[in-house]
């Protein structure tokens, strides 16, 4: 079974006379050639997922309204920002419209006076299973006492969470927030909370691996790596010389990327040493990343 553990949650459930507005900063993270998040229709999201067996998908809550980080504030117009119902209501609807294919995961904030109330009600009134949450696009401390009361919480429910990490195009994203640095501690506190890294938390792939190695419980995805050729095959020789590569999960980013175009590049990972003596990414070990049983490693089996 093919799981793409990251997709974002469409915005249009049909096509629309003239193209929906996109926010400078959205346009700034997007890469030229593909869509907007916010121009993608439900037909076109399930037409790509029609590649994979299984998608998790979600987006990302703004901070709640009064907020020193809220939709005004620094980090406005980050892709998949909304109001935390909002967020969460379209990503359940899109499930519910397609329950055999979709699994849903909710995106909430730390500093929400209501978050752990939140969490329950989009637990059970929704079906979401998972968390997505996006430190530095959120502006809130990944260690900080608001965000540990929400990991105690999701630990509780056995809700996973997938943190986008690394950089960010967004000016007033701070890039700290998104350090895989803070995920060893927050791991060591949170033992048995199902965490994944994204992307690898590139350009930090090296500190990533570092924690995903030495916590049972912490993955990372390969999602959005390989349209930079040299940063893919070193992160993923890295991943190969520390032995962890079965601690990475298949991902996409759609609509940043394709499940289909991330699988067909895994093959030419090693294209670029031609004529050198560098040591290749071993193909067949990284095909096991398509294979990886994402669903039991996360307990949404």
């Amino acid at each position: 079974m093919i799981v793409d553990v990251h997709t974002h949650t469409p915005r249009l459930r049909r096509a629309t006379v003239g193209a929906a507005p996109a926010a400078e900063a959205g346009r700034a993270a997007m890469r030229p050639d593909r869509p907007d998040p916010a121009n993608v229709t439900w037909d076109e999201y399930i037409a790509t997922m029609a590649y994979v067996d299984r998608a998790c998908v979600f987006n990302i809550a703004a901070p709640p309204a009064g907020d020193p980080g809220d939709a005004g504030g620094p980090a406005a117009g980050a892709v998949s920002f909304g109001p935390t119902r909002e967020v969460n209501n379209q990503t359940a609807a899109l499930v519910r419209a397609y329950p055999d294919k979709l699994i849903g995961f909710m995106s909430v904030h730390p500093r929400d006076p209501q978050v752990l109330e939140e969490m329950e009600w989009a637990a059970r009134d929704l079906g979401l299973r998972g968390i997505k949450l996006g430190p530095n696009y959120q502006n809130f401390d990944p260690l900080g006492e608001a965000a540990c009361r929400l990991y105690t919480r999701a630990q509780e429910m056995g809700l996973p969470i997938l943190f986008h990490q690394g950089t960010s195009p967004v000016r007033f994203a701070d890039l700290d927030y998104a350090h895989p640095r803070h995920i060893d501690r927050l791991a060591t506190r949170f033992p048995e909370l199902r965490i994944v890294l994204a992307h690898l938390a590139h350009p930090w792939q090296a500190d990533c691996i570092a924690v995903i190695r030495k916590h049972p419980h912490v993955w990372a995805d390969i999602s959005a790596l390989h349209y930079r050729p040299w940063s893919y095959y070193t992160s993923l020789r890295l991943a190969t010389e520390w032995s962890v590569l079965h601690k990475l999960l298949f991902g996409s980013d759609f609509p940043v990327a394709t499940p289909q175009e991330t699988a067909e590049a895994m093959p030419h990972i090693n294209d670029i040493l031609e004529g050198t003596k560098l040591p290749p990414v071993p193909i067949d070990e990284l095909h096991k990343v398509l294979e990886r049983d994402t669903l039991g490693i996360l307990g949404l089996a």
